[in-house]
């Protein structure tokens, strides 16, 4: 089965949904070549698809769901694939990784 969140994320313009299968890369690639989407469109474990083929996807047969309910499909499926946490090179600055500054830090300077 195939799903799209609705069109939240704002890109060039635009605003983008995110359409994922919870059964196969293949199937995603299938559909998401009907809608007429390059293959550049797909990121990782989706394809990036415009407000405007939307209504497109939900004709085809796509169920529009949760935001939430994309990663949950995708990791109940084993087809989540995130994206890689930078490693710094051995001897390079580290960068710290966290929630970011608290209130009440100081920063230096």
């Amino acid at each position: 089965m195939l799903y799209l969140d609705p069109p939240a994320v704002p890109w060039r313009g635009r605003l983008w949904s995110h359409l994922v299968s919870d059964v196969s890369y293949a199937e995603l690639h299938a559909f998401a070549e009907a809608l007429g989407l390059p293959r550049r469109g797909f990121d990782r474990d989706h394809y990036d698809l415009p407000a405007d083929r939307v209504p497109m996807a939900v004709w085809l047969g796509a169920r529009l769901v949760p935001s939430r309910e994309i990663v949950r499909l995708l990791r109940a499926a084993d087809l989540r694939r995130p994206k890689p946490r930078a490693v710094p090179a051995p001897g390079g600055p580290v960068t710290p990784r966290g929630p970011g500054i608290s209130a009440g830090s100081r920063v230096p300077g």
